[in-house]
C-alpha cells in the first residue's frame, strides 16, 4: 500500500518509515515443488480493511466507460474506455490464471504523481487482470494506460506472473504536467526465486530498443526515455550499459535496506545457505561506487537451495527475523513475553542520538495478504487458486479461493465490515481479536495459535488435492457445474476458518484473562462445581532482574524477610 513518509537525518537523509506496506515472494515453476508460479502479496496499512474484492466477468457495449478511483483514497480520477470483455477476478487473481502484487518503493519525491493523470497503481492491477490472458498481455496493458492516461502513484514495484512466467516490473513517474511514466519489467529465469518490500531493485538490464511483447526469447521490456528520462533529469551521465534503475530512480537510503530490503533478505536467506555476504547491506551498511550506487546490494533473484511449496511460503509470510541478531523477541521492546511487534512510530531519538524498530515480514498492520498459485498443468479453471488471509500474515490462516468463483463467502466479502465498523461476521475482525489479544502474551498464546493456524492449513491443502482431481474429471463432462462446486468448496473453506476461530478467541480469552493462564479440570464425583486449574506463573529471573535494575529500592521488601 502507498504510504508517505517523512525524512529522518542519520548522518545522510533517511526515509522514516511509519508504516511502510507491502512485501512480495515470487517463485518460478522450476523452483517450486509442484512446477506452480507462485507469488505472495501482504498489503500493509494501517488504514486498509481486509476483505476480498471481486470482479465479475462481464461485456460491455461499444462505448462504455469506466470511472478510475485511487485504490488508497477512494478519490475520483476520471474515466478511460471499458473493454467490451472482461474476465473473472477474485483478489489479485484472474480466471486465466494471471496474478499481480505490489509494492510501493517511493522514489525520488519530484517525480511523484501528476495531478493530471488518471491511473494510480491499485487501478493498474485490477484493470489489468480484468483484460490480460498472460503477464506479458498485462505488463503490456498497465504500460500503455500509463502512457495514454498518466500515471498518478509513486514509484511503484510490482509482480505481474501467469502459469508459465513470473515478472518483476518497476515504475516511477516523470513529475507534474509529464505524462506516462519510466519503467523496466523482467523475466525471473525459471528455477529462481525473486522478491521486492518497498525498495526498488532492478539495476542493471539490457536495453530494448523495441518491446515485441509475444516473443518468448524477449526477456525484458523497457520504456523508450527510462535511460534519456534520467539524462534529462541530471541523475546519470555514464554509459547506457553502466545505467542501474533502482539506483537512479530510487537510490538505497539506510531505511530503503533496513526496513525494506531485510524482508526480502529474510525470504532469500530462508532457503540459500550464501546470503550471510549481504547482512552488512540488509542492516543498512551501504557501500557506494560510481555514481553514487550502492555496491554491495543483494542480486535480484536467487537459485533457492530447495524447491519451495505453497506451505513454505505461509510460513515465510510470518517472519520476525528470529534466529538473527535482530530477533524483536530478544530485547527490551519485546517486553516479558517476547513479543516480536513494535508499536509506531518506527522511528525516534533519545538524547540526540537516532533509533529505529525492526520492520519484519509479519507486521500487525496487514490488511490482506494472499499468496498464489498458479498450476498449467489444470485447465484454467481450476488451476489458479488465491490462498487469501486477513490481518497479521504471522496469524492469518491461509483459505483457498478459487478464482473462478463467482460468489465470495461472508466472511471475506466486501461490505462486511469495514475498518470503523466491527461485527463478529467478519474475518478481519474476528483475526485482528485473536492477534492483539495474543500480543499481550506471545510467548504463551501464540503457540496455541500456530497450532490451529497449522491444523487448518494442513487440512486445506490436503483437501485441494482431493478436491482437484475430481474437478478436473467433472470439467471434461460438465464444465458449468465446476463452476458451483468451487463456490462451494471455497465457502465451505471460509466459513469453517470463521467458525474456528471465533471459537479460538472465546478459547483464549477465558483461559488467559487477568493474566491468569486457567485450565478446565472434570468435575468429581460429589461437586456441584469445581473450579480449573489456576496458574500464575512467575516471570523469568532476566526480566525480575530489569525490573530491579530499574527501580532500584523502591519495590525492595525490607523487615523480616519470609
Amino acid at each position: 500500500m502507498k504510504k508517505i513518509f517523512g525524512l529522518l537525518f542519520i548522518g545522510l537523509m533517511i526515509i522514516s518509515f511509519d508504516s511502510i506496506g507491502c512485501t512480495n515472494f515470487i517463485v518460478t515453476k522450476g523452483a517450486s515443488t509442484d512446477g506452480s508460479v507462485m507469488v505472495s502479496y501482504a498489503a500493509d496499512s494501517h488504514l486498509l480493511y481486509g476483505e476480498l474484492y471481486h470482479y465479475s466477468a462481464k461485456t460491455y457495449p461499444k462505448g462504455s466507460m469506466r470511472k478510475v478511483y485511487e485504490w488508497d483514497t477512494g478519490k475520483y480520477l476520471g474515466e478511460i474506455p471499458e473493454a467490451e470483455r472482461t474476465y473473472n477476478v477474485v483478489g489479485n487473481v484472474n480466471e486465466h490464471q494471471v496474478a499481480i502484487g505490489e509494492t510501493t518503493y517511493g522514489g525520488r519525491e519530484e517525480l511523484w504523481g501528476d495531478s493530471t493523470a488518471i491511473m494510480d497503481y491499485g487501478s493498474l492491477i485490477y484493470i489489468a487482470l480484468q483484460r490480460a490472458t498472460s503477464a506479458r498481455e498485462a505488463i503490456k496493458i498497465m504500460t500503455e494506460l500509463m502512457d495514454q492516461y498518466g500515471y498518478y502513484s509513486e514509484g511503484e514495484s510490482f509482480s505481474v506472473c501467469d502459469k508459465n512466467e513470473a515478472w518483476i516490473f518497476e515504475v516511477i513517474g516523470k513529475g507534474q504536467g509529464r505524462k506516462g511514466a519510466v519503467w523496466v519489467a523482467m523475466l525471473i529465469p525459471d528455477g529462481y526465486i525473486c522478491a521486492h518490500a518497498n525498495q526498488a531493485r532492478i539495476t542493471t538490464f539490457d536495453y530494448q530498443k523495441k518491446n515485441d511483447w509475444f516473443n518468448a526469447s524477449q526477456t525484458v521490456f523497457n520504456s523508450k526515455d527510462v535511460i534519456s528520462f534520467a539524462r534529462e533529469m541530471k541523475y546519470f551521465d555514464g554509459k547506457d550499459a553502466e545505467f542501474s534503475f533502482s539506483d537512479t530512480y530510487a537510490p538505497v537510503t539506510f531505511g530503503g535496506a533496513r526496513f525494506c530490503e531485510m524482508r526480502v533478505w529474510a525470504f532469500f536467506n530462508s532457503v540459500s545457505a550464501g546470503m550471510d555476504k549481504y547482512w552488512e547491506y540488509a542492516k543498512g551498511n551501504i557501500e557506494h561506487g560510481s555514481y553514487g550506487y550502492a555496491t554491495n546490494r543483494m542480486p535480484l533473484w536467487i537459485k533457492p537451495d530447495r524447491k519451495i511449496s505453497q506451505a513454505d511460503i505461509f510460513k515465510f509470510m510470518g517472519n520476525h527475523l528470529e534466529g538473527t541478531e535482530l530477533d524483536m523477541r530478544k530485547d527490551i521492546g519485546a517486553g516479558p513475553y517476547g513479543n516480536p511487534y513494535r508499536w509506531r512510530p518506527m522511528t525516534w531519538s533519545v538524547d540526540g542520538v537516532d533509533y529505529c524498530h525492526e520492520r519484519t515480514t509479519a507486521t500487525q498492520q496487514t490488511g490482506f495478504s494472499f499468496v498464489a498459485q498458479l498450476r498449467s498443468w489444470m485447465p484454467d479453471v481450476v488451476g489458479v487458486i488465491n490462498w487469501f488471509g486477513v490481518d497479521d500474515a504471522g496469524f492469518t490462516v491461509y483459505v483457498p479461493m478459487y478464482a473462478s468463483i463467482t460468489k465470495i463467502p461472508h466472511p471475506y466479502e466486501v461490505g462486511n465490515g469495514s475498518l470503523m465498523n466491527f461485527t463478529m461476521e467478519s474475518a478481519f475482525w474476528i483475526f485482528n481479536m485473536v492477534s492483539n489479544y495474543a500480543y499481550t502474551r506471545y510467548s504463551d498464546m501464540y503457540p496455541e495459535i500456530a497450532s490451529v493456524q497449522n491444523e487448518l492449513e494442513t487440512e486445506f491443502i490436503s483437501n485441494v488435492q482431493t478436491f482437484d482431481k475430481k474437478m478436473i474429471e467433472l470439467n471434461k463432462t460438465n464444465p458449468e457445474k465446476v463452476v458451483e462446486e468451487l463456490n462451494k468448496f471455497s465457502n465451505d473453506a471460509a466459513v469453517k476458518t470463521h467458525k474456528r476461530w471465533t471459537e479460538l478467541y472465546a478459547y483464549l480469552f477465558t483461559k488467559y484473562m487477568d493474566g491468569n493462564i486457567k485450565t478446565p479440570r472434570a468435575v468429581p464425583e460429589g461437586y456441584k462445581y469445581y473450579a480449573p486449574e489456576l496458574k500464575q506463573p512467575p516471570l523469568s529471573d532476566e526480566w525480575y532482574r530489569r525490573i530491579a535494575a530499574d527501580t532500584g529500592d523502591k519495590l525492595k521488601v525490607t523487615g523480616e524477610s519470609h
